[in-house]
């Protein structure tokens, strides 16, 4: 819950309110582009994995939000500015490498945070919600008829008596909830009635709003309008802020934020191994689709926006281009499981298998782009 509520927005919005700015928003502009390609994409195949492997409905959306979401925030942060403090780093001065890797990899976060929690988050919600409401609606309305009446008719004709009314008090209850009344007696003895009636109606538009917006996604629509709004920036960030304890504040909390979703994946894989994990082919269905289909088609975008001029010639922003399409499942998508209780031992087996094989695809992925952009 502290990495749903705490850690993650404060790392989306110091992110975003330190890197970027309306400038570096045109510049890079084809940044979003490419990532909402790999969740289009991903979703796509994840579907088709979804048809060809038969998996059951309630880890759907697992499969889903695994196939269609990467790790876009903690491994470029990490292999990006590795890479550039190199001597022998392909991308020219160490200095300027690191200082643009590290603003290419905090956008990335940046979009990643809006994406996760946003998409892979309502994904997970969606199906966990669906499985719920038809166990409670088997368990509630499951019953045998025919041993009923023979073994006891008249208890039979109690129980249809007792569904006819609780379906009746049903319409009544709705009809008082849409048409709430409350009674003020004043002091001449006269009732004065006022109605209440869109209450109900803004409560569940409020309940609506809160499982759209996550705390992450305002985090991060905050951190995009303090980093794009000048007078916000020069407020909160820089070395001359005036508040600038508040964006340090919010730094050192996000800090926390990726090495407890680390142990978060590792505290879930306990249960994935004692439990019943999933299915072998619906693992392998995976670690094909992010660690071989999605970076071979990165490749054909990238090189293709080269070459009709879309973005501009920088290696460095190539190579973080294409490495977001080779990247294993974000680890966000192990705290919605943990959050709907739904599907958190096979989530845990499948991030074990998938980050075991990034291992070694994504060192040779990571290679053979390097080669490709210079």
């Amino acid at each position: 819950m502290m990495v749903y509520f705490v850690f993650s927005p404060a790392l989306a919005c110091s992110s975003l309110a330190k890197t970027i700015t309306l400038r570096s928003m045109i510049t890079l502009w084809f940044m979003p582009l490419s990532i909402l390609l790999t969740i289009i994409i991903g979703t796509a195949l994840g579907w088709l994995l979804v048809k060809i492997a038969r998996v059951p409905r309630h880890l759907r959306g697992l499969v889903l939000g695994c196939c269609a979401v990467g790790n876009l925030g903690n491994l470029p942060l990490i292999i990006v500015p590795a890479i550039c403090k190199e001597r022998s780093n392909p991308f020219g001065d160490v200095d300027i490498c690191y200082k643009n890797g590290l603003a290419y990899a905090s956008l990335s976060l940046a979009l990643a945070s809006i994406l996760v929690w946003s998409y892979a988050f309502n994904i997970v919600r969606i199906y966990s919600t669906q499985e719920i409401s038809n166990v409670v609606e088997v368990d509630q309305f499951t019953v045998n008829p025919t041993s009923t009446t023979e073994t006891d008719p008249e208890n039979h004709s109690k129980c249809s008596t007792q569904t006819l009314v609780t379906t009746e008090d049903r319409y009544h209850t709705k009809n008082c909830v849409n048409q709430l009344e409350i009674e003020i007696v004043v002091p001449n003895g006269q009732e004065k009635k006022e109605k209440l009636m869109q209450c109900p109606q803004t409560l569940a538009i409020w309940s609506n709003l809160k499982l759209l917006f996550p705390p992450t996604l305002i985090g991060a629509i905050v951190g995009l309008i303090i980093g794009i709004v000048p007078q916000f920036r020069k407020l909160l960030v820089g070395e001359s802020a005036p508040l600038l304890v508040i964006q340090d504040s919010l730094i050192m909390i996000g800090d926390a934020c990726l090495p407890a979703m680390t142990m978060l994946v590792g505290a879930n894989l306990l249960e994935g191994l004692k439990g019943q994990g999933a299915q072998l082919p619906l693992i392998v269905g995976i670690i094909i689709v992010r660690n071989i289909v999605l970076p071979a088609i990165g490749v054909g975008i990238v090189k293709g926006a080269v070459h009709f001029g879309l973005i501009h010639h920088d290696p460095l922003y190539e190579f973080v281009l294409l490495l977001q399409f080779a990247l294993p499942p974000a680890v966000a998508i192990s705290t919605s499981t943990q959050l709907f209780g739904n599907g958190r031992g096979e989530c845990s087996i499948i991030m074990l298998a998938t980050y075991s094989c990034a291992a070694v695809s994504l060192t040779l992925w990571c290679t053979f782009f390097i080669w490709l952009v210079l």
